[in-house]
């Protein structure tokens, strides 16, 4: 009895959150999803600094800079070494890891991520983290919020548009709780992931992230990641150098997917142990002579923003990370890509903001000012998202007066990324190296959020093809809008009930009819399942070639229950109104 009631409750949230006014239930779950994230990053979180600072000199979870020469290749390769090896007894699917998976999971299987690809990412991110590699912790942390959304939504049996609400959901937690930035994450999981802007998302989103960022700030504090003065632009004849300084960040980002894009085509079919060990090895030996490229970087950064590294050490970081985290990420070691394009942005912003001070006359903003703006340059232009990156930077350092040079300096890196060099996103560059492509044109958007719950024709009658004159008049005392025929229990086709109404008032005197015989407007079915998205029912009816589909759930393991019928009428109707 227990467990007819719970599957009941299932059915009824199911019917409910299919529909594109579901704010109030999608509202509901996003709140107890914002907090699973959270607290699965607090676990990562805590599990990566706890590591580093047994492992690292003076207790500093930054500090690769302190270890011995030897041990700066060392970890390193012993890192890799071990995380390919891993690897290499884990089936491909399970190594699948990082935001470019979330995409793809979005794109080709309606969210459903799956459990075991989260932990291979949280112990091998982790793994990649602590050994010293110049990975950031983002892109796990966005896996791991999506995953737990997802995961909720599967154990809830929700249906696929709402599951991809909860997938938006989880990846803005994910951002909120990992960086402190509510804000940004409810803008990260819309513009960069999801693509897609719609109010019935924004309300749970947020939620999330609130819930994420309070649970986060209670374990960790609400400090701010970077410790800068107040800055502002010396005047606005700055400008123009902002522009160029967009410009110059623009070709870096471009570089940057450059290298990363090659790395991961050209070591596609190596052996995974081959490729991380590579990968370690190509950390470490930079990291011998710039150790400041081991880790997420944030200590430099911070030095960055404070004004005390000089041009020269500021050019030779850039071009150390650069090959560093796009060869290394390439090869495929687990770890963010946006902690290093942060950490290049600001140091490449400082070395350009040095020069300004060199040969530019008058008062100048200080070159901690273009270390800011070049962070968030760079993260703009390397994710193709500027309102993303001008929303972190604005949280990361809560200073407002990077608003206006940010914007054109964003602007610049962007197009120029974009229309000169014709670099997307770096995670559809990403997917399309895999061999994938992310779909998400404004029909297949509206489609997505839809459920075919929410559109089904509920007032069906389900009748074999041979019947008797008594069942029929049964049947249509009802007053159902559709007939289903089966055949030996099976779905076979569906007619209008008005038909099969007016032959039995034409021919009174029949006993028995057949429904497939009988003069009627017949269309042939496919199965759908109850948890699908228009998305999905309109591929099932031209993959099958069919006119109708019948909405089925399996209540037990070999039973399954029809809930309703959908034509393609249905479809286009629904989606002419949304």
């Amino acid at each position: 009895m227990l467990k007819h009631r719970w599957d009941q409750w299932l059915d009824n949230l199911g019917l409910r959150v299919s529909s594109l006014d579901a704010l109030p239930q999608l509202s509901m779950l996003a709140i107890p999803v914002g907090l699973l994230s959270g607290g699965v990053i607090i676990a990562f979180r805590m599990l990566v600094e706890s590591s580093q600072g047994m492992l690292l000199p003076e207790d500093n979870i930054e500090n690769y800079e302190g270890l011995a020469v030897g041990l700066r290749l060392l970890l390193p390769v012993a890192g890799g070494l071990a995380i390919g090896l891993i690897w290499q007894f884990l089936q491909q699917e399970t190594r699948e890891i990082g935001i470019v998976h979330v995409m793809e999971r979005l794109a080709y299987h309606q969210g459903r991520l799956p459990f075991r690809n989260a932990v291979a990412q949280f112990f091998g991110a982790a793994l990649s983290i602590i050994s010293g590699h110049s990975v950031g912790r983002e892109g796990p942390s966005v896996h791991l919020g999506a995953t737990s959304g997802s995961q909720l939504g599967q154990w809830l049996r929700l249906p696929n548009n709402s599951l991809r609400t909860l997938v938006a959901c989880g990846i803005a937690a994910a951002i909120a709780a990992s960086f402190n930035t509510p804000l940004a994450g409810v803008i990260f999981s819309m513009e960069v992931v999801m693509m897609e802007y719609s109010v019935v998302s924004f309300a749970p989103v947020i939620l999330s992230a609130v819930a994420a960022t309070t649970l986060t700030r209670l374990v960790f504090g609400s400090d701010l990641v970077f410790s800068i003065p107040a800055m502002q632009l010396g005047s606005l004849l700055e400008l123009p150098y902002v522009f160029i300084m967009g410009v110059t960040l623009g070709c870096i980002a471009a570089l940057f997917i450059h290298l990363l894009q090659r790395s991961t085509t050209l070591s596609k079919g190596w052996p995974i142990w081959i490729r991380c060990t590579l990968g370690g090895s190509i950390v470490g030996l930079i990291g011998i002579a710039v150790p400041e490229v081991m880790g997420i970087g944030y200590d430099t950064v911070n030095q960055a923003l404070l004004g005390q590294l000089t041009l020269s050490v500021l050019l030779v970081i850039t071009a150390a990370k650069i090959v560093a985290s796009a060869l290394g990420l390439g090869l495929g070691l687990p770890g963010g890509l946006i902690g290093p394009t942060m950490v290049i942005g600001a140091l490449a912003g400082g070395a350009t903001g040095i020069m300004a001070d060199i040969w530019l006359p008058g008062e100048m903003a200080s070159p901690a000012f273009y270390a800011l703006i070049g962070m968030c340059t760079m993260m703009g232009a390397t994710l193709q998202a500027p309102l993303a990156a001008l929303t972190a930077m604005l949280e990361l350092t809560a200073n407002p007066h990077i608003i206006l040079p940010g914007m054109l300096a964003l602007i610049a890196g962007v197009l120029v990324s974009r229309e000169i060099f014709g670099k997307e996103s770096v995670y559809l560059v990403l997917m399309k190296a895999r061999g994938l492509d992310y779909r998400d044109t404004p029909l297949t958007q509206a489609l997505r959020r839809i459920g075919v719950a929410s559109v089904m024709e509920r007032r069906y009658e389900s009748l074999p093809e041979v019947i008797d004159r008594e069942r029929v008049l049964k049947a249509l005392a009802s007053e159902p809008r559709w007939i289903l025929i089966t055949r030996d229990r099976q779905p076979l086709a569906i007619m209008p009930a008005a038909d099969l109404a007016r032959q039995v008032q034409e021919y009174p005197e029949k006993e028995e009819c057949s429904l497939t015989d009988i003069p009627a407007e017949r269309k042939d079915v496919a199965a759908v399942d109850f948890q699908a998205t228009l998305q999905e029912a309109l591929s099932i009816l031209d993959n099958n070639d069919a006119e109708a589909l019948y909405v089925t759930r399996h209540t037990i393991p070999g039973i399954s229950r029809v809930y309703g019928i959908l034509t393609r009428e249905d479809i286009d109707r629904s989606y002419r109104v949304n």
